[in-house]
């Protein structure tokens, strides 16, 4: 009897250890590197996702929403910049910050942005644009090529309080469309004008938001995000290719 008390007992002691072992997992990838970026930078206060990199042994680290970093498997090195594949020649970090970034179309505040309608105006296209802004100017006057187009245009004031006021005076005017054509192809100022003009610091926070960084960045109707100053041509290719 006693014999089979002791076997029992072992027996038992066996069961809960090997329950034990099967209850308890060992960290993820992701809690180690986690739990190591956290201690050892406590600047970064949210990591949002950790994923792995089309690189071996090379982990994504998001944070701040659409920042991307790179560490090892243990987050004992940071790297900050571009992977690239050298094979297919593509920027992956550029086509990913792509993706985190690109804008649904129609979740854009339109009444925050004046419309401009030219010839049947099908095509749809939003425009964020600082009036202070020479790339901004050449873009508008190579714009008046394009037709059959209704732009959707967010005065977006990001180089310095001029920028601000100029952009609230042309809110607020009478006719917003002639305003912004004066200024931005005929050169012709636009007079100070009072209103509600919460749209405009409205637009900067969007913007800031999407990392729009520069004037002007347009975004067609299938999400496709352009940054920069392009001729009339290529507003036709990505206004057919959105289509």
């Amino acid at each position: 009897m006693k014999h089979t008390t002791i076997r029992h007992t072992v027996l038992a002691v066996a069961l809960a250890t090997l329950g034990l072992g099967l209850s308890a997992q060992a960290p993820s990838q992701e809690d180690i590197i986690r739990k190591n970026l956290k201690e050892r930078l406590p600047k970064i206060e949210k990591i949002d996702e950790i994923t792995k990199s089309p690189m071996p042994g090379i982990y994504e680290v998001r944070v701040n929403e659409t920042e991307i970093l790179y560490t090892d498997a243990e987050g004992n090195y940071l790297i900050q910049g571009a992977l690239i594949d050298t094979k297919q020649r593509r920027n992956l970090t550029e086509e990913r910050m792509e993706k985190l970034t690109a804008v649904d179309f129609k979740t854009l505040p339109l009444k925050d942005a004046f419309v401009i309608v030219r010839g049947d105006g099908k095509r749809k296209m939003a425009v964020f644009e600082d009036p202070n802004c020479g790339y901004c100017k050449r873009f508008e006057r190579d714009l008046q090529k394009v037709d059959n187009v209704t732009v959707y245009m967010f005065l977006y004031p990001i180089l310095g309080a001029s920028s601000v006021e100029r952009s609230k005076n042309i809110w607020c005017a009478k006719d917003q469309k002639k305003a912004w054509a004066d200024w931005m192809v005929r050169d012709i100022d636009v007079p100070a004008a009072t209103c509600d003009s919460a749209a405009v610091t409205r637009n900067v926070e969007m913007g800031r938001k999407y990392k729009i960084t520069g004037t002007p960045t347009l975004i067609f109707q299938d999400g496709t995000r352009v940054p920069g100053a392009i001729n009339p041509q290529q507003v036709e290719k990505f206004l057919t290719a959105a289509k």
